[in-house]
């Protein structure tokens, strides 16, 4: 909550970067964007200060002579994998992306496919895509990627791959989410690319890790704990000590890769402009801590989001036991607890004085407000009022929805629309406090502090509903939640 990150000071010397990268090739570059271009929210929650659009501001400058390729995984669309800090699919998220992109004015050319094996779901998302007029092409597995280096390097290797067809001298490859195979796109462009005599280059974008900062400096261990489902683990970059002899971050995936890259570039140029994963990096997110202190206690906070996400999700879906083993050593190596979460204790706290679920939340100035399950509300409905009262000096004491109008609502949900819960949820608190905000000035003085709740964490001792989460998510509040659901606890 404490501001740690200079935000202006990233997009000043970054954008320098960027462009210095551009002018170091001939007649293309293909830069490589990991991460979110924007919605970057783990970025936001690790780094406060940090504007999760932050990345898009800086390409804005270059939009007229860029141009933007989507990669997406044949497996993502396959099992539907979901982002889910937007609780959409990922095939869902590249027409979002398009379409966000196009209203900026930049040019989004086309949509590659990868680890394409003749996935149905794939051939038919691509027909999707042509009947919406967005060309796609289609980007194969290779047997023994990325260690056989003269296959990969080969007409049966990247060779059978869809050419994908750029008009403008700077390319930007993103993806919805990590794992997609941006970087096995673009080095595939630098083959064909070579093939028609066009001097190509490549950048990678990669914000996590971190390169300078330590190998177990939190905000390094929160990104490894955002990519456990990956199983990404972060590493001292070998080849960077070993031509410069300093110690360097980065990541399994790149440093398999390297090799393949180097012996790329060998192959255009007769030599690598690169020594090491590191050097194809333009990051320079390190260098705009203001208060590492925050940025640190950001990302523990972050770690143990993460782990509450894994245990929640495998509570539900029975999936994900391998990431809360992952995400749940990482807190030991980080000598970490689910207690260093001011709002686990106090919701904790709350549940056992008062025999019923509860939930917390930490505001700005680190106050902690409680709220516990009632007959008219659920815990976070009940924190939601009980937080923007505190925050507009309304007594607490004072019902700001009286119960005479609670109840005809449960009555709809549970007579009429057939529902097991009768509590409110927060959308239906939220909604009675606007009808009510007309006549009555503390609703309307409690409905004004929402956006004091950007930025603030919070935890409930049951599993939310979807809505609610949601609720939650559109307010900025970093919500946690214990895996129980009706009384069953993982």
């Amino acid at each position: 909550m404490k501001i740690g990150f200079d935000n202006e000071k990233y997009l000043k010397i970054q954008s320098e970067r960027i462009k210095e990268r551009i002018n170091q090739f001939g007649d293309k570059l293909y830069l490589e964007f990991g991460g979110k271009l924007f919605d970057d929210n783990h970025a936001s929650r690790v780094l406060p200060g940090f504007q999760p659009d932050s990345k898009l501001q800086m390409l804005t400058q270059l939009s007229d002579c860029a141009e933007i390729v989507f990669v997406i995984s044949a497996l993502d669309i396959e099992k539907n994998k979901m982002r889910g800090d937007l609780g959409i699919t990922y095939d869902e998220d590249v027409l979002r992306l398009r379409e966000e992109f196009e209203k900026m004015n930049f040019y989004v050319s086309s949509v590659v496919v990868t680890h394409y094996n003749g996935q149905s779901s794939a051939d038919a998302y691509r027909a999707r895509l042509e009947r919406l007029g967005i060309k796609v092409y289609y980007h194969y597995t290779i047997e023994g990627y990325p260690n056989n280096v003269a296959l990969i390097d080969s007409d049966e290797g990247f060779g059978k791959n869809d050419y994908v067809e750029t008009t403008r001298p700077l390319v930007i490859v993103t993806a919805p989410g990590p794992g997609s195979g941006k970087m096995a796109v673009c080095l595939s462009q630098l083959y064909h690319e070579h093939k028609r005599g066009v001097k190509a280059g490549y950048a990678k974008f990669e914000t996590f890790p971190v390169w300078n900062l330590p190998l177990k400096h939190p905000v390094n261990v929160a990104y490894e704990a955002a990519t456990a489902d990956l199983n990404d683990v972060n590493m001292i970059d070998p080849f960077h000590l070993e031509a410069y002899g300093k110690i360097t971050v980065n990541y399994n995936r790149d440093i398999e890769i390297f090799p393949v890259l180097n012996a790329l570039f060998e192959g255009i140029y007769g030599e690598s402009p690169y020594k090491s994963p590191t050097d194809m990096g333009v990051n320079m997110i390190g260098f705009c801590m203001n208060d590492e202190e925050a940025c640190c206690n950001a990302a523990h906070d972050e770690i143990i989001r993460r782990y509450y996400y894994a245990l929640c999700k495998l509570a539900q879906k029975g999936e994900g036991e391998s990431e809360v083993s992952k995400i749940s050593l990482l807190m030991k190596q980080a000598k970490l607890t689910t207690e260093y979460r001011k709002t686990t204790v106090a919701a904790h706290e709350r549940k056992e004085l008062s025999g019923v679920h509860s939930a917390a939340i930490e505001l700005h100035d680190g106050t902690i407000i409680t709220a516990r399950t009632s007959s008219l509300l659920g815990p976070s409905a009940a924190l939601l009022l009980n937080a923007t009262k505190h925050l507009a000096g309304i007594p607490d004491d004072l019902k700001l929805i009286p119960e005479y109008l609670i109840e005809p609502i449960q009555k709809t949900k549970v007579t009429y629309l057939h529902g097991r819960n009768p509590r409110l949820h927060t959308d239906e608190v939220l909604v009675a406090l606007s009808l009510l905000s007309n006549h009555d000035d503390n609703c309307q003085r409690a409905l004004d502090q929402l956006p004091k709740l950007n930025g603030c964490q919070a935890h409930s001792t049951v599993m939310l509903s979807e809505v609610d989460q949601k609720i939650f998510k559109k307010l900025g509040v970093g919500i946690t939640c214990d895996p129980v659901k009706k009384g069953n606890k993982l």
